[in-house]
């Protein structure tokens, strides 16, 4: 029991650092990305950027401890699921890694161009566009489309097993749906990620992984439903 408290309580200080990195790394990204001036605002700000990087790495490792730490209790209800949890949380780790490359790469790019005395524009300017376009395709891909499975997976094993309450778990699949209708919305171009639109679908999912964290800290799992887990594994 007290390794499941603990296990809770791991999962909860995980979902809190990925939040809390990821925000940070997305707003340390700003020179880098946004602007016109991004290929010379890129190597001024290179400090700022890297650790923009380093904060996006600490949420891929966040990511991969909440999917490795909830699967042995995961897997007592059904190790399909479980183990599909994993794997699709592992591929968004993936897909965000490639994202931290391709902004290190446009910092190598930039470097490059403010070396080279803003010779041939066009050669710089178009091998930028390609690696920020893949930035944010992977921004896409990992936080919203990856992110709405693998939510709802976990999120309807602890409906079906009662191992947190029961609104925090329909929440967890509101917030799955939601954020998963706003990555194909974005996929096919009708909103963007960064807007009104892709913040209110990106609501429910945001408050769900912050509830359960907090609710996994302070409360934990439910002792009776990993009972009664345990049980169900044990006649198994």
């Amino acid at each position: 029991m007290n390794s499941n408290k603990k296990a809770a309580k791991l999962v909860g200080v995980l979902f809190i650092l990925a939040a809390v990195t990821a925000v940070i790394g997305l707003l340390l990204y700003d020179p880098i990305l946004n602007g016109p001036d991004y290929l010379i605002k890129g190597s001024e700000h290179a400090n700022q950027v890297i650790w923009g990087a380093l904060m996006e790495l600490i949420l891929v490792a966040s990511a991969v401890g909440t999917a490795t730490t909830m699967f042995p209790i995961l897997r007592k209800y059904n190790e399909t699921i479980a183990l599909w949890h994993v794997c699709f949380r592992f591929l968004e780790a993936i897909i965000i890694t490639i994202g931290v490359i391709s902004v290190l790469s446009l910092l190598t790019l930039s470097r490059e161009f403010v070396a080279a005395g803003a010779q041939d524009t066009a050669s710089f300017q178009a091998s930028g566009t390609v690696l920020k376009a893949i930035h944010d395709w992977t921004f896409m891909l990992g936080p919203l489309f990856m992110l709405g499975i693998n939510t709802m997976m976990y999120s309807y094993i602890f409906y079906k097993t009662k191992l947190v309450p029961k609104f925090i778990s329909i929440l967890g699949m509101t917030g799955a749906t939601l954020v998963f209708i706003c990555a194909l919305l974005v996929m096919f171009g009708v909103i963007e990620q960064v807007s009104f639109w892709g913040g209110i679908l990106a609501v429910p999912v945001a408050a769900n992984e912050m509830i359960l964290a907090v609710w996994l800290i302070v409360k934990g799992f439910n002792p009776s439903a990993l009972a009664s887990l345990s049980a169900k594994k044990g006649s198994a």
